[in-house]
């Protein structure tokens, strides 16, 4: 695989390497997937690429005789990602946008539906093409799932489901204030008619979508709520605070947030995410899974610190725009999700906090040393 940018995994990474080693040793019925079809759209994606990594990762140390899918809208992009692997192995790249209707692909038995624009740019920028991805692109996939007599369909689906409930946000004051993880049934509201609503809608109509298809044609469906990844795989322009903590410790600057960065969220390393997301699919009963690290759970500043702190040696410190007490009105919003459901499956993250972000850290050291913009804007 090509070494090159930030957003790609980069096969001789070792970090990577040893992510696929600790995703496919899991004790998992891999041999239920012996001689499948798996499709996986978005592959290009930070969760879908490790996903089709694992995979055929899985496939050479477990024998299965795989033919892996890995769809998205760019093949100039997926040659720079995946290189080699697209040539002559079990990997073959399908140049698709999920919302067009898909070419018949012989003998998919599983279906793992990543494609989506995550980024929050893409969501104020391309709100239609945002959520007609999640709408459209889910619907044909299901009734590509029931045309082929598929056995399962799975969505990586998101937090953001959850919307906005009362009592679990806390404030400046007291950040943890009615600080509760959300189960898999804590459902709170989202204003439909903002814009900003697409991606949060589209998942949920994504995932009432795979209910309906269960209910009404039989196919079985999990959907993986993950809540805030990182890790290789994840582009350093990306938008999200994770991706801009690393750019800024890989360049050796200080981080600067423009907010008192006291939103809380649970943050998972990519490789328990994937991990997590088959541990449903492979054991999980049809439904929604948290995918999160509970242990993971930090404010946006306690995040950054933790960026700051991993690498010490550079002597980078953490930065506010503006002076504290002027945020001292903030509202901090809580986005931690609980995991029960899927740890009661056999799913633990082997990667907690301060593992994942060295890891993260290490891989695109390994792949791009050095500093990766000029002039990059404050952090958010």
């Amino acid at each position: 695989m090509s070494a090159t940018g930030g957003g790609s995994a980069g096969a001789l990474s070792r970090v990577v390497a040893g992510d696929l080693d600790t995703i496919t040793s899991a004790a998992l019925p891999w041999d239920d997937l012996a001689g499948s079809g798996i499709l996986v759209t978005g592959a290009s994606g930070m969760i879908p690429l490790i996903t089709v990594l694992a995979l055929n990762a899985a496939n050479d140390r477990h024998g299965l005789d795989l033919r892996i899918y890995a769809l998205a809208r760019s093949r100039e992009r997926a040659e720079r990602q995946y290189g080699a692997l697209l040539r002559g192995g079990a990997i073959e790249f399908v140049e698709q946008d999920v919302a067009a209707p898909l070419p018949e692909l012989p003998g998919v038995t599983h279906i793992i539906h990543g494609a989506s624009a995550a980024q929050p740019k893409r969501h104020a920028t391309d709100p239609v093409g945002t959520l007609t991805a999640n709408i459209l692109g889910t619907r044909n996939l299901l009734e590509a799932a029931r045309r082929w007599g598929a056995r399962s369909f799975t969505l990586m689906s998101s937090a953001e489901v959850y919307g906005t409930r009362p009592g679990n946000a806390g404030t400046a004051a007291d950040p943890d204030a009615g600080a509760v993880l959300l189960s898999e049934h804590d459902y709170g509201g989202i204003d439909i008619l903002d814009p900003r609503a697409c991606y949060s809608e589209g998942k949920r109509a994504s995932e009432t979508f795979a209910a309906v298809y269960h209910a009404q044609y039989g196919i079985r469906y999990t959907a993986a709520r993950f809540g805030h990844i990182y890790g290789p795989g994840l582009a350093l322009d990306d938008g999200r605070v994770q991706a801009d903590f690393a750019r800024d410790v890989i360049a050796g600057r200080d981080i600067t947030l423009n907010s008192a960065g006291l939103a809380e969220r649970t943050y998972t390393y990519v490789a328990d995410a994937v991990s997590g997301m088959l541990t449903a699919l492979l054991r999980g009963e049809p439904g929604a899974y948290n995918v999160s690290d509970p242990a993971g759970l930090t404010s946006i500043r306690g995040l950054a610190q933790r960026f700051v702190e991993a690498r010490p040696e550079k002597r980078l410190s953490l930065r506010f725009a503006e002076p504290e007490h002027r945020f001292a009105t903030s509202t901090a919003q809580f986005q931690g999700l609980d995991s029960a459901k899927l740890a009661a499956l056999g799913w633990q993250p082997r990667f907690g906090l301060a593992a994942g972000i060295d890891r993260f850290l290490s891989h695109l050291e390994q792949l791009q040393p050095g500093p990766t913009q000029e002039n990059p804007r404050p952090m958010k």
